[in-house]
């Protein structure tokens, strides 16, 4: 018996892999908060010394890096924001941070855009940061790098320009919580699969865009994500 929907099914995007004939296809896009600890400062708030946090954004937030994509509706104070992808390439559930490189498949650089207004609105009243965060083509990502190509996440540096004017600027060491232990903190809460990606935080130094704005992200060894900004549709 064949099984019908009411609307055509939607591929899930894939992301190009460097040096490789095939894609990767994303399914769920987890991300980290105050990750640095300057980044929290500069949004008056601090990292959680305890524990991570996370939010999450659809995988329709997905964008390929190298697009011109519309300033977003209902803001008018739309940011950028740097980091680091992890992409996982295997099963991970209960894992011990020992055990999480052999889950990654490999790393990208990616912007959450970011809705700051409605972000900090949200969390004046203690409410969720979804309509802030998980916006369409608000998770642009480049190309993965296999994770035997780039190596370790250690002191590369992480930077972003604007028009060619720098704006952020740190270094992977600067992550207060480090990859291996993001993914076993997430894998207790999740049954981790591949085509699962964690952005892991920004450096500070984020900042507003506005329509015709060319944003550049770069992570040595990785290749930059470029982002020109739209006019609003």
């Amino acid at each position: 018996m064949s099984t019908t929907t009411a609307f055509p099914i939607r591929q899930w995007p894939t992301l190009t892999i460097t040096g490789e004939s095939v894609k990767y296809a994303v399914h769920r896009i987890f991300c980290v908060g105050r990750n640095y600890a300057a980044h929290a400062a500069e949004m008056g708030a601090e990292v959680d010394r305890e524990a991570p946090f996370y939010f999450t954004k659809s995988a329709l937030a997905f964008a390929e890096s190298g697009q011109t994509l519309p300033y977003p509706p209902a803001t008018s104070n739309y940011h950028h924001e740097v980091e680091l992808v992890v992409a996982i390439g295997a099963e991970a559930f209960r894992i011990a941070p020992a055990q999480s490189r052999g889950a990654i498949y490999g790393y990208g650089c990616g912007l959450d855009m970011t809705r700051r207004d409605l972000q900090l609105a949200a969390r004046e009243k203690q409410r969720p940061w979804d309509t802030a965060k998980d916006v369409e083509h608000s998770a642009v990502i480049a190309d993965i790098t296999p994770a035997d190509r780039f190596g370790v996440p250690a002191s590369q540096r992480i930077r972003l320009t604007v028009n060619g004017e720098p704006r952020q600027a740190g270094r992977l060491s600067d992550l207060a919580w480090g990859v291996d232990e993001l993914i076993s903190d997430l894998s207790h809460y999740y049954h981790l699969a591949p085509g699962d990606l964690i952005m892991t935080g920004t450096p500070a130094g984020v900042g507003p865009v506005r329509p015709g704005d060319e944003i550049v992200g770069e992570i040595e060894g990785l290749t930059p994500v470029h982002l020109t900004v739209g006019q609003p549709e």
